[in-house]
């Protein structure tokens, strides 16, 4: 992802129209004066980590004469990481994440100019005891530094719906290719489209359209499954028909727990329609005995 990127993440988070200030917690990928101005300009705030090489800027004080020339911004550098060394203004206290008990953590808050915004930001250095160092970045100087810590740990949520979007459900399971497309090796760059001929550029554009397309339909899918883990999962884990260890059936369950339990159903959804149905027409023929033989109880090869 690149600078044309970020741009066009900010722009599809604006036209959701949101009225209300909020928050945008991402990871250090978008810490980056792309996603904070606009943000900023526009009311809301960037909570973000940061990687272990970034630093920061004390600021300089304006006392006594002001002298010729522009006056001077940027005060000591700081290298955030050289930080944890000592034990200057770092404090204890009970972890705010969410999942965590009996955990202390130890931080520090500082409000320092950071380059790539212009301005000062706060700068929250945490040092977990089973998680390691981070450094968090928050664009609003009010915020508690326990709260931009509690609100970076709901990103590992964001993380596990990645998971299950990729292995569950097989969203972003998809290669971009087709057959007329011009062969690359490693470190050719782009195509170039615009040297290409019209007919090219469209297949490109049809595959590229066919590419946000299946995308589209794996959110939703993967939004349906969400739906039913929470409103219907009794009957999600009912119908399960495997093993966890760490199985809670009082609890809602994970998209891939209802995709298994959608799977162990469809004989029944399919015997259930009645054999006019075009689903039911559909399948019959296709209908392998070697390779389904429980579905072959049906009779669904009638059904065509």
């Amino acid at each position: 992802m690149g600078e044309d990127e970020l741009d066009k993440l900010v722009g599809l988070l604006f036209a959701l129209g949101l009225e209300e200030t909020f928050y945008l917690v991402a990871d250090a990928y978008y810490a980056s004066r792309k996603v904070a101005l606009p943000l900023l300009r526009a009311g809301h705030h960037l909570i973000t980590r940061l990687r272990s090489t970034a630093t920061a800027f004390e600021a300089v004080a304006t006392a006594g004469p002001r002298r010729r020339g522009r006056p001077k911004r940027y005060g000591r550098k700081l290298k955030l990481r050289d930080l944890f060394q000592k034990n200057e203004g770092f404090v204890t206290a009970p972890s705010p994440v969410y999942g965590e008990r009996d955990v202390t953590v130890r931080y520090r808050a500082l409000d320092l100019l950071w380059r790539p915004l212009g301005q000062l930001a706060r700068f929250v250095l945490v040092d977990h005891p089973t998680r390691g160092r981070l450094i968090l970045l928050s664009t609003d100087l009010t915020l508690d530094p326990l709260a931009i810590l509690q609100l970076y740990g709901w990103r590992f949520k964001i993380e596990v719906s990645f998971k299950h979007t990729l292995h569950t459900v097989g969203t972003y399971a998809y290669h971009f290719w087709m057959k007329a497309m011009t062969p690359l090796r490693r470190g050719d760059g782009n195509q170039h489209l615009h040297h290409q001929s019209d007919r090219y550029r469209a297949q490109v554009r049809r595959k590229v359209a066919a590419y946000e397309r299946h995308i589209q339909i794996g959110l939703i899918v993967q939004g349906l499954l969400q739906h039913l883990a929470v409103f219907h999962h009794p009957e999600v884990w009912r119908w399960f028909g495997s093993w966890l260890r760490t199985a809670n059936v009082n609890a809602a369950p994970s998209e891939m727990v209802v995709a298994h339990a959608l799977r162990h159903t469809f004989p029944h959804f399919l015997v259930s329609l009645p054999r006019t149905h075009k689903l039911t027409k559909f399948l019959a023929p296709k209908l392998d005995p070697q390779r389904s033989p429980t579905l072959c109880l049906f009779p669904l090869e009638q059904a065509a």
